[in-house]
């Protein structure tokens, strides 16, 4: 006698507290319609996913952008900030040079020419001056020679002639010379003249050192 072969379970019946309940059942076919119908499903929800993925991405490009930008800012700021000083300091230093030419020019003209700025000082006041009786120049005493020479001259050309009276003064320095005509008085001292001049330089410098300010830069807002 053969035995039957074992019948195998299915699993499609479903057991709650003692009732049956069936199992749903797969179904194994699909019309033309419901294929559509899942494909066009299928497709919007990866269609949604890829969207989703695109917007994640382009907002940490975005954030990305947004910080570099402001990185470079940052950067910029601090070039600016130096190149700023570097422009100062170039500026202060090819004044320096300048005033330091300056300085030996000077004292080289004023060897050669010692009675040249008491001559233009004369020619500058001329017209003031040419109503005076009297003007009293002094001047160092190793130019007393030749500037009161010179001076003559020059005021016989002027036009008053007789009215100059040039005595050595031993504390003016080489070049150096004072007026005195009674109603105003001018004097020169090219020490104190190159110390104004030192002066008004540094007070420059120091003035375009605090104009100097660097460009402020500012990353770009995203709209």
């Amino acid at each position: 006698m053969t035995q039957a072969a074992p019948k195998k379970f299915l699993f499609d019946t479903v057991f709650d507290q003692g009732r049956v309940i069936e199992a749903p059942r797969l179904k194994r076919a699909y019309s033309i319609e419901e294929v559509e119908v899942v494909r066009q499903q299928a497709f919007a929800e990866g269609e949604a996913s890829a969207v989703a993925q695109a917007q994640a991405a382009q907002a940490a490009a975005e954030q990305a952008i947004s910080v570099s930008l402001a990185d470079l800012a940052e950067t910029a700021r601090r070039a600016l900030s130096t190149l700023t000083k570097v422009a100062h300091d170039h500026r202060a230093a090819s004044a320096e040079l300048a005033l330091i030419c300056a300085r030996k020019i000077a004292a080289s003209a004023l060897d050669q020419f010692p009675t040249a700025p008491v001559e233009a000082a004369l020619h500058s006041l001329a017209t003031e001056i040419s109503s005076e009786p009297r003007l009293m120049i002094r001047v160092a005493p190793e130019q007393l020679a030749r500037v009161e020479a010179r001076l003559t001259a020059l005021a016989d050309h002027l036009g008053f002639a007789g009215q100059l009276l040039v005595r050595a003064d031993p504390e003016l320095p080489q070049a150096g010379f004072s007026f005195d005509w009674g109603d105003g008085r001018a004097r020169f001292d090219p020490a104190s003249a190159e110390r104004a001049v030192t002066d008004a330089l540094a007070a420059a410098i120091t003035a375009d050192s605090h104009h100097a300010e660097p460009l402020g830069l500012e990353p770009e807002q995203a709209p």
